[in-house]
């Protein structure tokens, strides 16, 4: 209860009789932003509205299938989602763990933790001019916790019970448990309308099946609708002049082009001669060989197009390579460590990245969350009951990736794998490495075709020199996708996001329930009651002072367990833009992700 109060008096009110508790909520109960706030520090609110930005699809597709971002199968058009769809809450870019009234006027956090109270705002409108009513709330809920949805949704809402309507604007969300970080989980949930589906011709007025609702144009209250499209070219998406929330402190400075034309092309260096050529005005670059070597030319010298290196304070999240321990081959954990000994990290950085990259070391890399050095006593608290289930190094010093600079070689480290490797049974005969069944340890890397062997191809050639064949396998992209959903792949590559307030989505990545739930985010097939039981610490953790110990000990258990082979990062966003049809404010907000700082706070010159 003390802890609610502390919450409520830093949101800048209490629940009282016939008072709201406050215009937004902190995980920590500490807001930046009081309620009289005219907008974010870091938008321009005086930016003119008008123009175009042009722009590259961000995803690994080369054409779209479908309006609906939220079903299973098919494949939506870039951005849509964040750009046609409200939520109660949304986050600023210049604080963590924090959520400010979108859609919803204010919020109430029960006494007891288990229901949030949101009230939305009378003036909130979909596309279509009806008002955003509190049946629509429910109905966004129960759908994308529906059948037909990401099982993502399931994991991400475990702990929510349910959704009831108290009055027209009113909704209030019931949780199974107190989880300090379900009110901004639920606030975050894209809210669309119940009439999204209806088919008057076809069914009587009644919604189809949310499957089936692929080309129906999406009825959401965002600053943007659905304008022209070339199918397999292109889409447009309109700024909707009577936006109800464009005068809204939150969005005050934001939306201000009024087309964004995302285009689609068919592969990387597609996209980069089509920015040469002046095609489109902005990309992001995630390849340092491009970066460094090839985005150049007449526009660039001309100062037309301009690169520019954005430094940012997100998390480093844990691109890596997932080693699926579905298969035999991979269930020991030994096994695993030697293929992540094989990976030669500084060579690869020098010779092919230009060093631009740093490693990856955990899960949670620039956070507090970060795990480092011997446990702590709390940690160790959290890991003793599971001391016979999680590997024995967990407690001890926290896992790092192997290095071949200072005083280590590659070739220490591919001798060291070849032990760990005969521990487990694999041994060197008749031309190969093999088990006691005498089967030869062959893996496939599964990958799509557009990023090549080139970056695996390292990885590779060292494997061989300790017996392991690892075949590279390109697939078109619907394909890649198939195959991760049904898991059926040895080894891939996944660039995952990282967070400064881990919680109940690393029960999809992690948790055992969703290693056997088809298209969870379980990819690595990981079963651990360890695993399992720190996830709960971590989403009923009331104070910032338990979290820490939870998410450092979920830190070590992962990391010894080298189901991942950790990659890279970068710490800085690296744009190429047209700076003479662009501006934008003068410094990008710490926490901006990316393109998403140029399509919500740029303008047109």
């Amino acid at each position: 209860m003390r802890i609610l109060v502390c919450w409520l008096l830093a949101l800048g009110s209490v629940w009282t009789s016939g008072a709201w508790a406050a215009h937004g909520y902190a995980l920590w109960g500490d807001l930046k932003y009081p309620a009289s706030f005219v907008q974010f520090d870091y938008a321009n609110g005086s930016a003119p509205k008008g123009g175009e930005l042009r722009l590259v699809s961000n995803l690994r597709i080369s054409t779209f299938d479908k309006y609906n971002p939220f079903t299973i199968k098919g494949t939506a058009p870039a951005y849509l989602s964040g750009l046609m769809f409200d939520t109660l809450l949304v986050g600023s870019l210049d604080e963590t763990a924090a959520g400010y009234g979108l859609l919803a006027e204010d919020v109430r956090v029960a006494p007891d933790g288990l229901s949030a109270t949101f009230r939305l705002r009378k003036e909130a409108r979909f596309h279509n001019g009806d008002p955003v009513l509190a049946r629509d709330v429910k109905h966004s809920f129960d759908t994308l916790i529906g059948p037909f949805t990401s099982p993502a949704y399931k994991s991400l809402l475990d702990d929510v019970s349910g959704v009831e309507v108290v009055d027209a604007i009113t909704v209030r969300y019931r949780f199974k448990k107190p989880n300090r970080e379900l009110p901004l989980t639920v606030g975050g949930l894209p809210v669309f309308s119940h009439r999204w589906g209806e088919d008057d011709a076809v069914l009587g007025g009644k919604a189809k099946p949310f499957d089936q609702v692929v080309m129906d144009i999406p009825i959401g209250s965002g600053p943007y609708k659905i304008g022209p499209v070339v199918f397999g070219k292109d889409i447009t998406y309109v700024r909707d002049p009577s936006y109800w929330a464009r005068d809204l402190n939150v969005r005050r400075g934001s939306a201000n082009f009024d087309r964004i034309v995302v285009k689609i092309y068919k592969d990387s260096t597609a996209r980069l001669e089509a920015l040469k050529a002046g095609e489109f005005d902005l990309m992001r670059f995630f390849s340092a060989g491009d970066w460094a070597r090839r985005v150049n030319g007449r526009k660039f010298d001309s100062g037309e197009l301009v690169k520019a290196e954005f430094k940012h304070r997100l998390p480093t999240g844990f691109q890596s390579y997932v080693l699926n321990t579905r298969r035999e081959k991979l269930k020991d954990v030994r096994v695993r460590q030697a293929l992540g000994l094989a990976l030669d990290y500084e060579w690869m950085n020098r010779q092919m990245f230009y060093g631009a990259y740093q490693r990856v070391q955990d899960l949670f890399g620039n956070t507090d969350c970060q795990a480092t050095g011997e446990p702590s006593a709390e940690e160790l608290a959290l890991l003793a009951p599971w001391r016979a289930q999680v590997p024995a190094a967990v407690f001890g010093p926290m896992a790092v990736p192997p290095r071949t600079d200072g005083d280590s070689t590659l070739r220490d480290n591919l001798r060291q794998a070849q032990k760990l490797l005969k521990d487990a049974g694999w041994e060197y005969r008749d031309g190969a490495l093999r088990n006691p069944k005498g089967e030869a340890f062959e893996l496939e890397y599964l990958d799509s075709a557009e990023t090549g062997v080139r970056t695996v191809a390292p990885w590779v050639r060292n494997l061989e020199k300790i017996g392991v064949k690892l075949n590279f396998r390109p697939v078109d992209f619907a394909l890649y996708q198939q195959r991760l959903q049904k898991f059926e792949f040895d080894i891939t590559s996944i660039a995952y996001a990282g967070t400064h307030n881990p919680g109940q989505e690393y029960a999809d990545m992690f948790g055992s329930k969703a290693a056997d739930t088809e298209d969870s985010g379980n990819l690595a097939g990981i079963k651990s009651p360890a695993v399992d039981a720190l996830v709960t610490q971590i989403t009923g953790a009331k104070r910032k002072q338990d979290l820490l110990p939870a998410c450092r000990a979920l830190d070590r258990v992962i990391m010894h367990s080298h189901i991942l082979v950790p990659q890279w990062s970068a710490g800085t966003h690296r744009l190429a833009y047209n700076a003479w049809r662009l501006d934008k404010p003068a410094q990008m907000p710490p926490y901006a992700q990316g393109e998403g700082w140029a399509i919500d706070l740029w303008w047109a010159k």
